[in-house]
């Protein structure tokens, strides 16, 4: 028995011998397999084969390291993919709204940690403002003000966000009804018809205010 249990232990690798961009890709690679809000300290550690004392030291909480995993996260988000084309500005915004949409219902840490979690640091948010100067740019290339480029990409951005989130909570909530699984529609369920109606409210918005500049 001896024998078998020293087989078996594996050597810890030493407290200095991992860094924290170590830490940070062994967080994501453990939160794709239990969810962020199953993450504990105590499993990364043995998923980095170290001790928790290693994690602590550059990370004294679990909020800690999820601040970093959300800036992370979010300095990775390409916002700008794809760009908008000031000559096709209603297919190419709705084009983007989509794969926006996507990338969040595609990855749920994403969601997760960016969306219902959305707490991080000036430097991430400065990234992120500088992120949507082009597809507002190509909106006042359009035809819109600046006024109402920030706002029509505002909404659409706050819709596509809106709807990424309710789908992750209906996702997460056990027993709720899969979208059509029945032939039925529920009023207040996230799905591509709720979507595409209010996105195309609002493109319609937006060639109103750019026929009558």
């Amino acid at each position: 028995m001896g024998a078998n249990a020293k087989a078996d232990t594996r050597k810890r690798r030493d407290r200095g011998s991992i860094s924290a961009d170590e830490i940070l890709q062994g967080a994501f690679d453990v939160a794709a397999l239990v969810s962020i809000d199953n993450l504990s300290m105590p499993m990364l550690a043995k998923h980095l084969d170290v001790g928790v004392t290693s994690i602590y030291w550059y990370f004294r909480r679990k909020d800690d390291l999820l601040d970093a995993m959300t800036d992370c996260a979010l300095e990775r988000f390409e916002f700008t993919v794809p760009t908008i084309d000031a000559s096709n500005w209603r297919a190419s915004l709705r084009d983007h709204a989509h794969t926006m949409r996507k990338h969040f219902r595609d990855n749920p840490i994403l969601c997760d940690l960016v969306l219902i979690r959305s707490q991080f640091g000036g430097s991430a948010v400065r990234g992120a403002l500088q992120k949507i100067e082009q597809p507002v740019g190509a909106l006042i290339e359009a035809g819109l003000d600046a006024s109402q480029a920030i706002a029509v990409y505002g909404a659409i951005s706050v819709h596509t966000r809106g709807s990424a989130v309710l789908e992750r909570i209906q996702d997460k909530t056990e027993g709720f009804p899969a979208p059509r699984s029945n032939g039925k529609r529920y009023i207040g369920f996230a799905d591509d018809i709720d979507y595409d109606y209010i996105l195309e409210s609002i493109l319609d918005h937006a060639q109103t205010l750019i026929d009558a500049s």
